[in-house]
Parts: structure tokens; C-alpha cells; sequence
């Protein structure tokens, strides 16, 4: 008698287990319609499974990262800092676009501070006890040498007279043709738009000094015709300097300095560590690990080869200088930073030496934030108190 599946039951797991039992050999019964059903439900169940686990290992690469948050409260030293002296608030944010963003340009203001954390008085008993990731604040010392520096980006602009009638009488014929286009809307007669295109393309100029002009304009063409002809010879000979040595004069360039644009604002910071305890050195390491994790990109979703195809910008970081749980009253505002260089010396006072647990005895943390948006004029409307930005 050979032993065949006679049934299945549940466990006390739930799930399915077959029964076994003694039966005529294999051709001399068959078995049950019911017991068939079951067995063949159970098959394919077993390789639907099978099939959905293949399917999530060969995917599992493919989707979007989840974004992993671990909040908390950093700080050193852990005595000296108290919710009424002065020290730099540092909180940790997520850089997020939103998907399907057709706006690729920000609005005014996207990169002021948007966090507020109250966290000064915190006691040494609720501090992390792991690194931040994602989300978090880091509250050191105010270092020995803070400074802000505000700039803005100008360049030498030259333009002579002749290049600047050339110019006017460019923009005046475009004005024209709008000119002779409203004449034939029945807009303007069309000896008002004809008067209007002499002024145009004629500008202010008296005779005296359209003639002048005229004259300037073939001494000029003469030189950079004459330039141009001793480039042949391999002479370096601007117009300028043709003009120079023939006449002692040169065209008037008009030099003006112009405005380019706003830049960015960048700030470093050197603390100096020195734990006095075992917990003020975990909480050292951790501010380390911190400041380095939440810096670097982030990679996952598609991949090919084992590489992946895109990579995530790394978070943003908001400073403030606070007095107790209020911003300080006099020292300069941040807008948001992302972190540019964290670099970190283990022999702080310039010779190896470590603790029982290997924690260094001196470390040097230096650290350069840069600033995401540009410094604007109406910023200081929403910052009313102490030197502003």
C-alpha cells in the first residue's frame, strides 16, 4: 500500500498542509474528484507564489527610493549650551521637487529658512541617540570666528559713439516698421508716422553734430579697413591703435560699470571638539555621521548594470544663530544651504591620541554651507530685526 495525499488541513499558522494516508498501489484506485481539486489548487497556488516572488526580485530595483526619516536632537557641548546662551541652530530638511513640476524656475523667496525648532532648552537625557537622517537639528557652539560677507556681480562695459548711433538707429528702424504698420491701420496718418520715424532713426542730432559723426564714421572705417589689410601680413594692428598713432586720438568707449548679477553667499565654520565624557563623545560621532550622511546624494530607483541612473539631490540645511529659543537679535540671517565640504581632523591638537573607547581626544570640524537663492532687497522687509542678511 503506497501513502497518498488524502485531504489537506490548516495548521495552527494558517496554511494549507496535506494529509497523508495508505491507499491501494498507484493505477488500482483513483483518486477522489474532490481530493484532485484541492491538490491541484494547491499546485498552482504554490506557483503563482513562486512566480509574484521572481517578479518582486527582478522589479525590486525599479522603484522609487522611500525616503527614510530619523529626527532627533544633536548637540556639543552638552553643559555649556542651556535655552538661554548663545549658539548655532542647525536643521536638517529634505530637498523635494514636486513630481510633474512643469515651473523650472523658483519663485522669489524658495530658499528662505521654513523650520523653527524650539530645541535650546533640551536636556542631555532626550538627546539622539543615533544618527539624524533626513530630518533632525544640530545645535553647536557659536565658533570663535564668524563673519558674513554680501557681494554682487558688476563688469566694465565699453560702448563708443559710433557703435551707440549704430545701435539708436537699429532700435529706431524696428520702431519705424510698428511706425508704418499702424499708418496702414489707419492708426496714424502717415505723415504723423513719417515725422515719427525721423525722430526715430534721427534721433536728437543737429546738423553740426551729424556731420561729426559722419566724419568719426570714415576715419573709422578707414583704420579697420587698414587693420584688417595688415592682417594679411601677420601685423597686429587694432583700429584703435591705428587711430592713435595717425591722429593721437582714440574713439571714446563710454566706459561705464554695469550691473551682471546677484552670487551666492558661502560660510564656514571650524569647531573645535573636545568630549569630556563618554556620552559627549557618542554624541560627537554622531554629529560627524550626521553632517556627512545628509550631505552626500542619494542613489536608487532604475538601475542598469547594477548602477544606478539617477541620483538625488542631498538635503538642505537651515542655520540660525539663536539666543535661548528666539533667533538672535543682532547677528546676521541665513537662507537655506545645502553643505559643500565637511572635513574633519582626528589629531585636533596635532599629535594621535584616543580614550579607552578610541574616541579622539581633540577633533577639528570644519564645515562650508552655501546658499541656495541669492540675497534680495525685499528680504529685509521680512527681516525687520538686528543687521538682517
Amino acid at each position: 500500500m503506497a501513502r497518498v495525499i488524502t485531504g489537506y488541513r490548516t495548521n495552527r499558522r494558517g496554511r494549507r498542509v496535506p494529509v497523508y494516508g495508505t491507499g491501494p498501489s498507484e493505477g488500482s484506485k483513483k483518486i477522489n474528484a474532490d481530493t484532485q481539486a484541492s491538490i491541484d489548487a494547491a499546485n498552482a497556488n504554490a506557483q503563482q507564489k513562486k512566480s509574484n516572488s521572481e517578479i518582486n526580485t527582478a522589479t525590486k530595483a525599479n522603484t522609487a527610493p522611500t525616503s527614510k526619516k530619523r529626527g532627533g536632537i544633536l548637540r556639543y557641548p552638552m553643559e555649556a549650551l542651556t535655552g538661554t546662551t548663545d549658539y548655532l541652530q542647525i536643521d536638517i530638511k529634505e530637498y523635494i521637487r514636486q513630481p510633474g513640476n512643469t515651473k523650472l524656475i523658483g519663485a522669489k523667496g524658495f530658499g528662505r529658512n521654513t523650520l523653527n525648532n524650539s530645541v535650546g532648552a533640551t536636556r542631555s537625557g532626550s538627546l539622539a541617540t543615533k544618527s539624524v537622517q533626513n530630518t533632525g537639528t544640530i545645535i553647536l557652539q557659536i565658533p570663535s570666528d564668524i563673519k558674513d560677507g554680501n557681494s554682487a556681480n558688476y563688469g566694465d562695459s565699453k560702448m563708443n559713439t559710433l557703435t551707440g548711433a549704430a545701435a539708436g538707429a537699429i532700435s529706431g528702424g524696428m520702431k519705424a516698421g510698428s511706425e508704418f504698420v499702424k499708418a496702414l491701420g489707419g492708426e496714424k496718418t502717415f505723415a504723423e508716422a513719417g515725422d515719427q520715424i525721423k525722430k526715430d532713426i534721427g534721433g536728437n542730432l543737429t546738423p553740426g553734430e551729424t556731420s561729426a559723426l559722419l566724419s568719426a564714421a570714415q576715419q573709422g572705417l578707414t583704420a579697420k579697413a587698414t587693420s584688417a589689410a595688415m592682417g594679411i601680413f601677420g601685423a597686429n594692428v587694432s583700429t584703435e591703435q591705428l587711430l592713435a598713432r595717425q591722429s593721437g586720438q582714440i574713439f571714446n568707449p563710454n566706459l561705464e560699470l554695469l550691473f551682471n548679477g546677484p552670487t551666492l553667499r558661502s560660510f564656514s565654520f571650524s569647531f573645535k571638539m573636545t568630549p569630556r565624557s563618554a556620552q559627549e563623545a557618542k554624541q560627537c560621532k554622531l554629529i560627524i555621521r550626521s553632517f556627512k550622511q545628509n550631505m552626500a546624494p542619494k542613489t536608487g530607483g532604475d538601475t542598469i548594470g547594477g548602477s544606478a541612473v539617477f541620483m538625488k539631490t542631498p538635503n538642505l540645511f537651515e542655520l540660525r544663530y539663536r539666543k535661548g529659543n528666539s533667533d538672535h537679535p543682532f547677528l546676521n540671517k541665513f537662507k537655506q544651504c545645502f553643505l559643500t565640504n565637511c572635513a574633519v581632523n582626528y589629531t585636533g591638537e596635532g599629535v594621535y591620541a584616543t580614550y579607552d573607547d578610541a574616541t579622539p581626544i581633540s577633533m577639528q570640524l570644519d564645515l562650508t554651507f552655501k546658499e541656495i537663492e541669492p540675497i534680495y532687497f525685499d528680504d529685509y522687509d521680512k527681516s525687520p530685526t538686528g543687521v538682517g542678511f
